[in-house]
């Protein structure tokens, strides 16, 4: 990202990573329940009418939001959202249906985007149906690849009526139990994600949102990946690193080169390298 964006963007993520940990740091609701209230006092703190940045408690992150908030004029609703997700899932511990997921994913992901968006001085109702896009297509994704993460706090975070129809058990997840129905599991949050990937690609919007938007390099690359795995959500070589992806975003960065549609190019079609995303093979 360019200066004038990557600042308030570390503010946006890290304020995003704070409530986030709050689900990690404590297994007792009502100590979780008082973190999140700390984070929505916070708020309310900064978008009282001349706030001082002096009557802001003394945490660097709700510091420095202030700061951001005050310059950019950034939307509460969207910080809020960050927030209230998570207070949510905290009380009720799953997810009832992929759409479920996608609202979380909306409301986690879409409104960074939302936020980043914002500070860049972007007011385009494409560009806002692209990041609701690619924040659903990232949040799937991440649900996919936090399976793993989530049984250590014996969380199933797969849609229920998923699991059920393809008469997987929690169990079954709890355990990393690898079988045809799992797999069809992870197939159907897949499509989903790449679904929205695609249609984010094919919406047109300013040059300047390609380094917003850039994350979605990552998320095709996960998706492709999974794919070759047969959609084995445990196998092992999806938890390990890509040494070649932070070159791979560089590259892209300095070509526009990954997939979204901007103002300038002539044509706006999506990225079909790895084509669509296709159904585990039986045995």
């Amino acid at each position: 990202m360019t200066k004038a964006i990557r600042t308030p963007a570390l503010v946006v993520r890290a304020f995003n990573v704070e409530v986030a940990r709050v689900q990690d740091q404590t297994s007792d609701p009502q100590t979780a329940a008082f973190r999140v209230q700390f984070w929505l006092d916070i708020l309310n703190d900064i978008y009282k009418k001349e706030q001082n940045i002096s009557k802001i408690p003394a945490n660097p992150v709700a510091k420095e939001l202030f700061k951001i908030c005050k310059c950019y004029n950034l939307p509460k609703r969207h910080l809020e959202k960050l927030v209230l997700s998570r207070s949510s899932l905290l009380k009720s511990r799953y997810f009832r249906t992929l759409e479920d997921i996608e609202k979380y994913a909306d409301d986690t992901v879409s409104s960074i985007y939302y936020l980043l968006l914002t500070v860049a001085g972007v007011a385009d109702i494409h560009a806002d149906h692209a990041a609701s896009h690619l924040g659903k297509s990232q949040g799937l994704t991440n649900i996919l690849r936090s399976v793993h993460v989530s049984n250590h706090h014996k969380m199933v975070a797969l849609p229920m009526d998923i699991l059920m129809k393809n008469k997987v058990s929690q169990e079954e997840v709890l355990r990393e139990k690898d079988s045809e129905g799992m797999r069809n599991v992870v197939f159907e949050v897949a499509s989903r994600a790449y679904s929205h990937l695609e249609k984010a690609r094919k919406i047109q919007t300013p040059k300047i949102t390609n380094q917003i938007f850039l994350p979605a390099t990552a998320v095709d690359y996960y998706l492709n990946k999974l794919q070759k795995n047969n959609f084995n959500i445990f196998d092992k070589s999806l938890h390990r690193g890509n040494a070649t992806l932070p070159f791979k975003l560089y590259y892209k960065r300095l070509n526009d080169a990954h997939g979204m549609c901007t103002g300038n190019n002539q044509r706006c079609t999506p990225n079909t390298e790895h084509g669509e995303i296709k159904p585990p093979n039986a045995g």
